[in-house]
């Protein structure tokens, strides 16, 4: 046994069950061993943004992490934007990064460079195996510290010669760690401020977002009055008929402002005290005003469920909820085919515990409010703000649940980042549609622009915001990648071709031309 069939082995007992890879030379012994160790399927993406992308969507589906193999630091470079959105979303992931053989570095060959700097950047845990006995060790290390509460990225390097070199046979699987439970005094703080009422709010976040914390959020907002808060950018929050209905925190901080207006005291669960995505003149880092009392109730890593459980059992709260969303689907849209109406074709056609891949931007700010009266789904998002997220994290959720159709909602300009996702939702034939917002700009950038005061029209800002000269073409772009597709120019045809999409099987693409 050599050192890569020792390590893929600690893999599979660790649970791990899909490597998403787009490897070179040095990773040659670890692609020959997923051949020797059966009960790995390897998926082969075309941009390594894929293949991080894919992992980031699988670990937020499935809650153990997939591994990544990559070609050393170029490789990893690649695909750096998508782990930077895993490390938000504090998914777990296992990067498998090749590198030269040991007595090969240093000799400053063209493919050299710092794998640990390129790793560290966006990994909670990064170590380069000694030798090959210590591969298995090193996978089992790296899978528990991926797998440690709340979930992080952690990359083993792996030298050429370490791979095929003899080693012994595969580790013990490591035992999982339980997130801590928040003490008594963080739930009596939490208990006194919620007497506010109305005048109180919970932020959720992470785990918080999930079915059973929800439940009993539902219990607590019946009980006090108090409103209900999902952070911005969650990583997986489940939404539609029968959840509570949560308002979004907003993006800017004056609608933040306006929002949270009567806002007295805000109880953190699972979200951080949130901040802008940037800093705008004017305004402050912090989203919520400095008057408004925080109280940390848990944070990711902790138990969110159970805190918030504990706050709505101290406060006598009723089980039998009266203020769950219905299921009310929206009638189905018709005429001129513009963001409302995109957003409500989508509610209107969404099958039962889909799983929404929202990274639709500007296009998508209708999308929020028109599911939740839709059927159960689970809602992904853009954590990192790093583009190019949703083509390939809905095509590692549909691996991880290949049960669930999967629907991504994504901006035109963004999905070019990683449109070679598409090619590996044909080959592996996955249930993803995907609906293309084509309003043929960075309408995000020229929504900056003016709140700035600068002039969106002028020649040079439509030349770096304008996708229109030349006209980009889904159609043709997703039939090369393999996926069959259409366009939609009123929402009539956006209706019918949905339907058609979301009732067949493997990947559809939909462009959905916005006026």
């Amino acid at each position: 046994m050599n050192g890569a069939e020792s390590l893929l082995q600690t893999a599979r007992a660790a649970g791990i069950d899909v490597c998403f890879a787009n490897p070179g030379t040095t990773e040659l012994p670890l692609v020959a061993a997923l051949d020797a160790v059966p009960g790995i399927r390897p998926v082969l993406g075309l941009f390594e943004g894929v293949c991080t992308g894919a992992a980031d969507g699988y670990g937020r589906m499935t809650g153990r992490p997939a591994l990544t193999l990559l070609h050393l630091g170029p490789g990893l470079a690649n695909g750096l934007a998508n782990l930077h959105n895993a490390r938000r979303a504090h998914t777990p992931v296992v990067n498998l990064v090749g590198d030269h053989t040991t007595w090969h570095r240093g000799a400053d060959s063209p493919l050299e460079s710092d794998i640990g700097a390129l790793a560290r950047s966006v990994s909670g845990w990064v170590r380069t195996s000694r030798d090959a006995t210590s591969l298995a060790s090193d996978l089992c290390d790296a899978v528990a510290a991926a797998s440690r509460p709340p979930g992080q990225v952690a990359t083993l390097v792996v030298p050429a010669d370490h791979q095929s070199q003899a080693a012994h046979g595969p580790t013990p699987t490591p035992k999982s760690v339980a997130p801590a439970s928040p003490g008594a005094d963080r739930i009596d703080a939490a208990v006194q401020a919620l007497r506010c009422g109305p005048r109180s709010a919970l932020l959720l976040g992470g785990p918080g977002c999930r079915s059973e914390a929800l439940e009993s959020a539902a219990r607590i907002a019946e009980a006090t009055g108090c409103r209900l808060f999902v952070e911005t950018f969650p990583a997986r929050a489940e939404r539609g008929a029968g959840t509570p209905r949560l308002e979004r925190l907003p993006y800017f901080p004056e609608q933040v402002n306006e929002a949270c207006s009567d806002v007295a005291c805000v109880i953190l669960a699972g979200a951080p005290d949130p901040v802008a995505m940037f800093g705008w003149a004017g305004a402050s880092s912090a989203l919520l005003r400095s008057d408004v009392e925080r109280v940390a109730l848990a944070g990711v890593n902790e138990d969110v469920s159970s805190a918030l459980a504990a706050v709505a059992d101290a406060l006598n709260a009723p089980r039998k909820l009266s203020t769950l969303a219905p299921f009310e689907p929206a009638p189905p849209p018709s005429g001129r085919l513009n963001a409302e109406a995109l957003a409500a074709a989508v509610a209107h056609i969404l099958p039962h515990h889909a799983i929404v891949v929202d990274e639709g931007a500007t296009s998508s700010l209708p999308l929020y409010g028109a599911l939740a009266s839709a059927a159960p789904h689970a809602w992904l998002t853009l954590t990192g703000g790093a583009i190019g997220q949703g083509l390939p994290c809905a095509t590692g959720a549909a691996i991880a649940c290949p049960d669930r159709k999967v629907l991504a909602f994504q901006a035109d300009g963004s999905g070019l980042y990683t449109l070679q996702a598409l090619w590996t939702q044909a080959r592996e034939s996955l249930d993803v549609t995907t609906v293309v917002c084509a309003n043929r700009a960075y309408r995000i950038l020229q929504v900056e622009m003016l709140r700035a005061g600068s002039d969106a029209g002028g020649r040079a800002a439509r030349a770096l915001t304008e996708l229109a000269d030349p006209e980009l073409d889904w159609v043709r772009l997703a039939s090369g990648m393999g996926v069959p597709a259409v366009r939609a120019e009123d929402a009539d045809s956006l209706v019918r071709a949905l339907g058609r999409a979301l009732t067949e099987p493997g990947p559809h693409l939909v462009e959905a031309i916005l006026t």
